[in-house]
């Protein structure tokens, strides 16, 4: 069994990789520019891939992005700050964005003769994105069998899918996930802003986990000022 793994260079998909070569089974990293304002993070992903020894393939999707209009990671709008919630949250959902990575990276798995693709949702992502959720993991993965039959067979894996942000922070640290080397915040700036929800979210991780992080960010308090 061998397995592609799906990443953007964040902290889960990132443990991800990690999980996967320690299990034995990472047969290689993909990751996708859909023209994601955070895009930075692309590097982080290939660094990860070269950590691990394993090939990088980055699949560039940016014509696609720019018709995925209204939010914030793909277009001129405000990146929310605060509390990661569903509120605040909606304007970051590019539409049916996991269903196309997944798609395309079993495409990849396919030519490479890997079993499954692996995605790092987690159970923080389920009410704000219909495409963490642990039904569509289900339906993706027997919509792919069924695409690849005979060809590959191909599966979706998503082993962190019940597992808050804090769990995967402590597996990470756990398996020495180079946190300096993955990326988060969605504003894309030289360092992490830590207003947004996601540095919010990222800063609240390594707390709960009591693990050390390293990442610099612009503003470090913030996090304990927001409700």
């Amino acid at each position: 069994m061998s397995t592609i793994a799906v990443a953007s260079g964040g902290m889960d998909s990132s443990t991800l990789c990690y999980y996967l070569r320690a299990r034995g089974d990472l047969a290689g990293v993909v990751s996708v520019d859909y023209g994601q304002r955070h895009r930075k993070e692309l590097k982080c992903a290939e660094q990860i891939a070269q950590n691990l020894e394993v090939p990088w393939t980055l699949i560039d999707l940016t014509a696609l992005g720019s018709l995925l209009t209204g939010s914030a990671l793909t277009d001129d709008v405000d990146v929310p700050h605060g509390h990661y919630a569903a509120d605040n949250m909606k304007v970051t959902v590019v539409p049916n964005r996991n269903m196309i990575l997944l798609a395309a990276a079993g495409g990849v798995a396919v030519a490479r003769g890997a079993s499954k693709v692996a995605t790092a949702v987690h159970a923080g992502d389920h009410f704000v994105y219909p495409d963490c959720r642990p039904e569509f993991v289900d339906a993706m993965s027997a919509t792919l069998k069924v695409a690849t039959a005979g060809f590959g067979d191909v599966e979706v894996e998503a082993p962190f899918v019940h597992r808050t942000k804090a769990e995967i922070a402590a597996t990470g640290e756990a398996l020495m996930v180079p946190w300096e080397q993955t990326w988060t915040c969605y504003e894309g700036g030289e360092i992490h802003c830590g207003r947004c929800a996601t540095c919010v979210e990222r800063i609240e991780a390594f707390d709960l986990a009591s693990v050390n992080d390293p990442t610099e960010y612009a503003d470090t308090e913030y996090w304990r000022t927001v409700v």
